[in-house]
Order: structure tokens, then sequence, then C-alpha cells
């Protein structure tokens, strides 16, 4: 039987969710939020604490049912059909759900038998992970002894011994170093292209950029914004121009150069690192190089020395923090 057979027709989407709500009580997880994934895509679903992802997950898991609205995975709902959605997705917590007491083989093995692979299948199986984890220095070494990157990825590793339609991180980086979280980075991107539907949960703002092909914003149980990360970027608003001056005292011929541009951060003053810092402005850039362009024109002519001066992006982290600094 051909994969599409097994899971839904191909045009149908990994994960589609309709008006979704859970309530606990008086108290409302989620109200009524709809999104959907394309298969083999990387969907980040963001939010502050208490927005509601980790529900999301837990609802699009089989691990709770929903008050109403309704989720299906490939095809396949979650509440008339969760036996056969627990065989096509996968899951892995904020924490790794691992015995510290076991060896890397030895964990990955009781996650296969768990899921029906025995002899020479589950050893070939394991073989496998532990290349594209790269966990040979690791194989043969009680879990509790590695570090906590490399913990986490043996406990993805064990969420892929059988192979899963979708899977989902809840924020899978949390606690780890800059190291340990870029090689996690890594490891989803290559489940990227091996074709795998992922969704996942993080906080952090250069995690979802990096990683995301599409984002959701929650906030109190809503979204907020959907989109690719440059689209909900330019929800912001226009680029920016960013200007460093050599000197200090030239800030305010520099304001008064550029005083029909909108300023969106005044120069800064004060230490960095216990040296005096460069002052730093920021004028909005609706003309994006030309705008640039006639920054630098006015700075020579007036014969002002910077340090610095380019063009940007509004950040992920404006759009989230615009998005969810208030109640909806």
């Amino acid at each position: 039987m051909s994969t599409a057979a097994r899971t839904g027709t191909a045009a149908e989407p990994a994960i589609q969710v309709t008006d979704l709500v859970k309530t606990y009580g008086e108290v409302s997880a989620l109200k009524g939020i709809s999104f959907e994934v394309a298969r083999g895509e990387v969907l980040g679903l963001l939010g502050p604490n208490g927005s509601g992802k980790t529900t999301t997950v837990t609802l699009l898991s089989t691990l709770q049912r929903p008050t109403s609205g309704s989720a299906r995975i490939c095809g396949n709902d979650v509440v008339a059909r969760a036996g056969r959605v627990r065989e096509l997705v996968s899951l892995t917590g904020q924490y790794a759900a691992l015995d510290e007491g076991l060896t890397t083989v030895e964990n990955l093995s009781v996650f296969g038998r768990l899921t029906g692979l025995r002899g020479r299948a589950l050893h070939t199986r394991i073989d496998e992970l532990v290349e594209q984890f790269d966990l040979g220095t690791a194989r043969d070494r009680r879990v509790g002894a590695l570090s906590g990157g490399m913990q986490r990825r043996v406990d993805i590793a064990s969420a892929l011994v059988t192979r899963p339609e979708v899977l989902f991180l809840d924020e899978p980086t949390t606690g780890l170093d800059p190291r340990s979280r870029a090689a996690v980075w890594d490891t989803v991107a290559a489940l990227r292209g091996d074709g795998i539907t992922v969704l996942l949960t993080t906080q952090y703002l250069e995690e979802a950029d990096r990683l995301a092909d599409h984002i959701v914003m929650l906030n109190q149980g809503s979204v907020v914004a959907a989109g690719t990360p440059g689209r909900l970027k330019q929800q912001v608003g226009a680029a920016v121009c960013e200007v460093t001056l050599v000197e200090r005292d030239v800030t305010a011929a520099v304001l008064g150069l550029l005083a029909d541009l909108e300023l969106v951060e005044a120069p800064t003053d004060g230490t960095a690192s216990g040296s005096q810092a460069h002052p730093r402005l920021v004028v909005r850039a609706p003309n994006g190089m030309s705008t640039v362009s006639e920054v630098i024109t006015r700075l020579e002519k007036a014969s002002i020395d910077v340090v610095d001066i380019g063009l940007r992006q509004p950040s992920l982290d404006e759009v989230f923090l615009q998005l969810t600094e208030s109640p909806r």
C-alpha cells in the first residue's frame, strides 16, 4: 500500500486545525484556533507562557480531547480516529523522556520494541539513527552521563525509530547552551529534508526564524498572527536604517541632518562592557536602500564619520513583542 493511501491524499494538509477550543472549568486554554501545515513543512508555534502552545500539541497528539472544534492529522480526525493518529505521529516533550540508567542503544531499543520493531529490522534502524544523529561516541554510554544537547538528540532519535508522518517538538532546546541548541537546529533541518512534517513550539525567536517555513503566534489561547517569517516581519513596518557614529558630540548635528526622517530609536548613550559605547540611532527606511544612500550622502557632505551603517528588516522579536504585549 502506498504512503498516500495509508495517510490520505498528498493534497491534504499534514495538520488541519479548525476552531479548536479547550477549556478547563472556567479557564479557556484555547479559544477557537485554526491553522494548517502542509506536508514536509516546519511550523513554528510561538507564544508566551500560558498562550496555549503545549495544550495544542497535547490535543493534536491525542493526549487530550478538545472541548469543541476539530483537528486532523493526514486526514484523520484526532478524536474519531485517535488510534490511527497515534500511528502517524511522534512527540518529544520539553524534557528528554529517556531512562538515564540505560545506554543510548538500549534506550533506542526500548522505543523500537514499544512500536513493534524486533530483530534485524530493529538493529538496522538503530544503526541508521546512530549515524544520522552523530551518536557514535554516545552509542554505548549511559544517557545520564551525556550532555544536555546529546540527550536531546537521543530523545529526538527515539521519536523516529518508527518514521512518523508528523513530529511534535515541544520546546526541544529549553535549557540548552548555544552549541547544543545549534546541534538540535541542524537535526530539525535534516528532518525537513527527509520529508517529515514538524510542529515546533518554542520561545526562542531566532529558532523559529531559522527553522520554520511558517509561523503561528498564539496569545492567551488565540491566534494573533500567522504567515512566513518574512511576511510577519513586514507587518511591523518598513525596514530601518541603523547608523553607528564614531563621535558622541555630533549626535545633535546628525539628528538635524535627518530631521525629515522618522526616528525609530534615538542615539544611545552610556557604556558597554565598561567602555564608552559608540552612539547609535535608527531611522525608518521606507525606500529601502535609497533611504540608506540618502543618509550616507548627507553624512558625507557634513564630514561625519560612522562606524557602521546599514539596512535591516524588523526582527521577529519585534513582531512577537508588538503582537503579544497586550491582551487580545
